[in-house]
């Protein structure tokens, strides 16, 4: 059975490095969370501010990473309880962003919805990296709000 537990932005960060598909480690950090399996952690979840200038407006927080070792409902167990944790810290919206390529059925099994298309292909402007760190797709950003 899942069971919540704390972690550490090290000990997060190592996870997000052994089992991320597309992404390397945060720099920093408001909270991270993890799911358990008798004891073994099968998942993680990194919050933080929105890398979104835009959407940083105080009342919002982003689910930064989160991956799993495969464990069956630990996405949808970790949106969650990011979203309730967020909330009980008294945010009002924690989004997020998946691969256009992603179904987003973790998501959608937690309460957030799709509002639309963000980003575009690649970075650009002066701070794009050469090498780009993630696959160049669109992305879809997912959200979940407080009701008023």
């Amino acid at each position: 059975m899942l069971e919540l537990v704390p972690i550490s932005l090290k000990e997060a960060n190592a996870y997000v490095e052994r089992y991320h598909r597309h992404h390397k480690p945060v720099v920093g950090h408001k909270f991270s969370i993890a799911a358990a399996v008798d004891g073994e952690i099968v998942g993680v979840a990194i919050v933080g501010r929105p890398v979104s200038r835009y959407l940083d407006d105080g009342w919002t927080l982003e689910v930064n990473r989160l991956c799993t070792n495969g464990y069956r409902n630990a996405c949808s167990f970790l949106y969650s309880a990011a979203w309730r944790a967020a909330r009980n810290l008294g945010y009002k919206k924690l989004i997020t962003y998946i691969l256009e390529s992603e179904s987003g059925t973790s998501l959608k099994a937690a309460g957030w919805k799709c509002v639309g298309k963000a980003g575009g292909e690649r970075w650009t402007g002066k701070r794009r990296p050469e090498v780009d760190l993630y696959p160049a797709q669109f992305k879809l950003r997912f959200e979940v709000e407080s009701g008023g």
